[in-house]
């Protein structure tokens, strides 16, 4: 027994971390390298390993022993053998799975006469009908290398693998469809079989231009440098994967910076029309690009040049609910060599499956968070590609590039007369008046009163609300039925300091950049959406002068289902470093010292 390591290391996978020992904060950076945080109390946090988590981390470089090595140092008891053999088998399964147009070794030993055996074998009649192999020849198809003879075999017994046209080749080999290729790699993780892609990537149209020869000079960052290295890969052969990296830490910039290097056109698909304009600029103002080569691709626009901006929006437009995809074909417009996935944790089921179809083009996809509330994280590690590179919150805010942020939750009390509503209402209902608790309004006028004159953001989810508020409180709402010429004005006159406070709906969740917001109060959000309150933060992370500080005040109804799925918002933040001070509302403390002790003894609630 170690009695100074935070870690209980559990046979389930699950690993529960002490808080406030000396050891905790080193804990939590390994955990949250190959494992999930599930549950904070205060005392003890719950993380568990999967095997997507130990996939990610092999994407970046841990081995299994680096994995056990770390659970070790950290783990209070021994850990169960069992629970360090499963963790050794599953990182191996990274690897065993190669995907190339080369032969493999088994594939060159393989006769004709042989290919053909197997063909019979695997191609059958009903496949051969439906046209998935009938085009088959060594040339076009794709080689899929297993490790073992077994595996291979394994794999083969798959109704599903067959259907996509897979063939035995030899010993340890077997042939694709190129045109499979994605969800082959679909499949083979759902079957607990990551492959790792080496089949390469179309070179696209070239584009020639220079990074920092615009308007503005660019001077990467360390780690943008490394973030665009990890891209690439070791070998140069990189093309496909995530990037993972806060708010405000300059994902455009590393998007600009991979573009430079592949000098190709470009397609980059994000979350608004707000945000494709910002990549406009910003390509304006930071490349050579001339301006009749950048298009945007929007519901106002529909420009298809050498560098498009796209909305994820338009591309699954559709006339009626079982229409076609009227603009999908945007993905195979051109030629392009590097499709870009901005907050790529956004991306639509639709969009999955078109990118399931152009696995030959290079993918960037660029996030702050990998969490996906519909579960969806496998799509993206096996069609976007795995994780390259993660650089912590908490690392960026100590060398200065994004702000200190101290949270705060604020619990408001319930009227009698609210709470008998909310005990009558049944599901949805019930959270909905907890989050549209009328105290919240006061305790609104009290944070802006307190941070009078600095930028301030006030966020939520219900319209009702915020009108009300935007009544009340005398500020300017922004909401999704707002023009975008209207949207635009407003966010110009926040930045210039025109209006120093802006109410804004779920539209400003993703993508807005408000460099000089230092004031986030959050009035209502979407249940338990962890990606949700993690870019809602995300909105007040510029760095800022002087002491670099920003608050953030979520407002929650005490002893209400909003308290319950408020600390499921918080989780990522948790997983981050990131701690709430839980308060009870009231004037007078809302205009205390955030120092001050809060009436639970002070101590920091973790969610």
């Amino acid at each position: 027994m170690n009695p100074e390591h935070p870690c209980i290391v559990q046979r389930d996978f699950t690993i529960l971390l002490e808080m406030g020992l000396p050891r905790s904060e080193f804990a939590r950076s390994q955990l949250q390298v190959y494992a999930e945080l599930v549950k904070s109390p205060s005392a003890f946090h719950t993380y568990h390993i999967t095997p997507l988590s130990l996939w990610n981390a092999a994407a970046l470089g841990w081995s299994a022993e680096d994995i056990q090595d770390s659970l070790h140092s950290m783990s209070r008891w021994d850990i169960p053998r069992d629970l360090l053999k499963d963790i050794e088998q599953l990182v191996s399964r990274y690897g065993t799975l190669t995907l190339s147009r080369a032969r493999a070794e088994g594939v060159q030993a393989c006769s004709t006469d042989t290919v053909s055996a197997y063909r019979v074998e695997h191609e059958t009649s009903e496949n051969m009908e439906k046209g998935t192999v009938s085009s088959y020849t060594m040339v076009d198809r794709l080689t899929l290398t297993a490790n073992t003879p077994a595996l291979l075999e394994e794999l083969l017994s798959k109704q599903e693998l067959r259907q996509l046209g897979m063939i035995r080749t030899g010993e340890v080999s077997a042939s694709v469809p190129p045109e499979n290729r994605g969800l082959l790699k679909q499949e083979c993780t759902r079957l607990g079989y990551p492959v790792v892609d080496t089949a390469g990537y179309l070179e696209g149209n070239q584009l020639r231009f220079s990074l920092g020869q615009g308007q503005a000079q660019v001077q990467l960052r360390d780690y943008q440098v490394e973030a665009a290295d990890a891209f690439e890969g070791a070998d140069g052969l990189g093309g496909s994967g995530v990037l993972v990296l806060p708010c405000g830490a300059g994902k455009t910039v590393i998007g600009m910076a991979v573009m430079d290097r592949l000098q190709c056109e470009v397609l980059i698909l994000t979350s608004n029309t707000t945000s494709v304009r910002q990549w406009i600029e910003e390509l304006k103002q930071k490349t050579d690009i001339p301006d009749d080569s950048i298009g945007e691709y929007s519901g106002q626009k529909k420009e298809v040049r050498p560098i498009t901006v796209a909305t994820y929006q338009i591309l699954t437009h559709r006339r009626s609910k079982d229409g076609d995809f009227d603009h999908m074909k945007l993905l195979s417009e051109r030629k392009w060599g590097l499709i870009v996935y901005d907050e790529v944790h956004l991306l639509p089921a639709p969009v999955f499956r078109a990118t399931a179809d152009i696995q030959a083009t290079r993918r960037l996809g660029l996030t702050a968070t990998l969490v996906r509330e519909d579960g969806c994280e496998r799509d993206v590690f096996s069609l976007i590609g795995p994780k390259r590179y993660d650089m912590p919150w908490k690392e960026l805010e100590r060398q200065g590039w994004i702000a200190q942020v101290d949270c705060v939750e604020l619990r408001l009390p319930m009227t009698a007369e609210l709470l008998e509503r909310s005990m009558r209402a049944e599901g949805r209902q019930q959270y909905r008046i907890a989050a549209e608790n009328p105290a919240k309004l006061e305790a609104v006028r009290s944070l802006m009163q307190r941070h009078s004159g600095l930028p301030t953001l006030i966020i939520g989810q219900y319209l009702d609300q915020l009108r009300i508020l935007a009544r009340e409180l005398g500020v300017p709402l922004i909401t999704g039925t707002m023009s975008q010429s209207e949207r635009v004005r407003w966010f110009d006159a926040f930045r210039k300091g025109t209006i120093r406070t802006l109410l804004v709906s779920k539209v400003a969740n993703f993508a807005v950049d408000l460099p000089d917001a230092a004031i986030a109060i959050e009035v209502s959000g979407s249940f338990g959406s962890r990606q949700e309150e993690a870019q809602r933060l995300g909105r007040i992370l510029r760095p800022k002068p002087g002491e670099n500080k920003a608050y953030f005040y979520a407002l929650v109804t005490e002893n209400s289902r909003e308290t319950d799925f408020a600390a499921r918002r918080q989780l990522f933040l948790i997983e981050q470093g990131y701690e709430y001070a839980v308060r009870r509302f009231s004037p007078a403390e809302a205009m205390g010292s955030l120092d001050d002790e809060a009436e639970d003894g002070g101590k920091k609630k973790e969610a």
